[in-house]
């Protein structure tokens, strides 16, 4: 099958379907590292339980936006 075609055939799916595709091709192209993962499942941990503990205050994103629009605009 010509790439064309199997991209014309790919188009025609739902949008659930498309966006699974394409995350598995992603998937292949930047293969995970097991460590770089763990490392992250880790920090994702310590800061929800940072959160859920109350030792971290979380910012709203309109105020994160705000503040970096502030910044890039100086």
């Amino acid at each position: 099958m010509k790439t064309k075609d199997l991209i014309a055939e790919i188009s025609d799916l739902p949008v659930e379907q498309r966006a699974r595709i394409a995350d598995l091709i992603l998937q292949t192209l930047n293969v995970p590292d097991p460590d770089i993962e763990s490392a992250w499942i880790q920090e994702v941990e310590e800061r929800v339980e940072e959160y859920e503990e109350g030792r971290v205050d979380l910012i709203p994103v309109p105020e994160v936006f705000k503040s970096l629009r502030d910044i890039t605009e100086k």
